[in-house]
């Protein structure tokens, strides 16, 4: 696996800007460092590490895709002109897990992700609280240190009840959805995300990090191990190369917003 020691550059991304299509140059088994310190990690074939992990993977997005589990959809533009017409695909997400108060939503206290309730999503919930198991199977492995601090965070910070794994609150699942620039401003610090890709048929949907000229492939079974609440980033956007042809991330997170509940559990 290559070691990589990043610096931090300057750039003009700022929140809320578009994500170009830009090509990869993180494109093999790569450790992340920061002062000597890994930080995070990308696997292009998790099959390495794990081959549950890819199976696993092969039928939560199955499954996602079916109508047997409830989607919020959208309806949005790729990004990209080609042939002078912007080119439309069809996106959605599902989150799992735990999911945190919105006051602004009129809904001031945390909650479970309805999907668990779903009697045809059985097997979509199953398959990825499973492979959010394999994910920290590999943290432990090649993150030893990470594994434990972020452990203690989420008992620290998240009821048993609210909490999808040991290491995540939550879940999302995007189907062709790319993303402006962000920082995930709501995980905890000093946790990690992991993103999960399966793809066909498709090019883009790469993750960009801008303050180290970073872009990794999101390639079909790759994973992507990152502290999202570190830096901006952004995902260039997804285009169908055929007909049917999508991206599906499959992510596992961690949420702030449970830590007062902690004591009343």
């Amino acid at each position: 696996m290559i070691k990589i020691e990043l610096k931090t550059l300057k750039h003009d991304k700022k929140v809320g800007m578009k994500c170009e299509n830009i090509k990869p140059n993180i494109t093999e088994d790569t450790m992340f460092l920061e002062n000597g310190k890994v930080i995070g990690f990308y696997i292009r074939d998790m099959s390495k590490y794990s081959k549950t992990a890819n199976q696993l993977a092969d039928i939560a997005d199955k499954e996602l895709r079916s109508n047997r589990v409830p989607k919020t959809e959208m309806r949005r533009s790729s990004g990209l002109l080609e042939q002078n017409k912007d080119k439309e695909v069809r996106q959605y997400s599902t989150i799992l897990g735990g999911v945190a108060p919105k006051p602004h939503m009129r809904r001031d206290y945390p909650s479970v992700s309805s999907v668990h309730g779903v009697k045809t999503a059985q097997t979509f919930v199953k398959a990825m609280v499973m492979l959010a198991k394999e994910s920290e199977n590999i943290i432990k492995d090649l993150m030893p240190e990470q594994y434990e601090i972020q452990k203690k965070l989420i008992e620290e910070y998240c009821p048993k009840k609210y909490r999808f794994t040991d290491l995540f609150t939550s879940s999302i699942s995007n189907f062709n959805i790319s993303a402006n620039y962000h920082v995930d401003n709501a995980n905890i610090k000093g946790c990690v995300n992991v993103i999960i890709a399966k793809r066909k048929d498709s090019t883009g949907g790469n993750t960009n990090v801008p303050d180290y000229d970073a872009t990794i492939d999101s390639c079909d079974n790759s994973m992507l191990v990152y502290p999202a609440w570190r830096n901006l980033h952004g995902v260039t956007p997804i285009i169908p190369t055929a007909s049917g042809g999508y991206r599906n991330t499959l992510v596992f997170y961690p949420l702030s917003g449970f830590k007062k509940y902690v004591e009343k559990q």
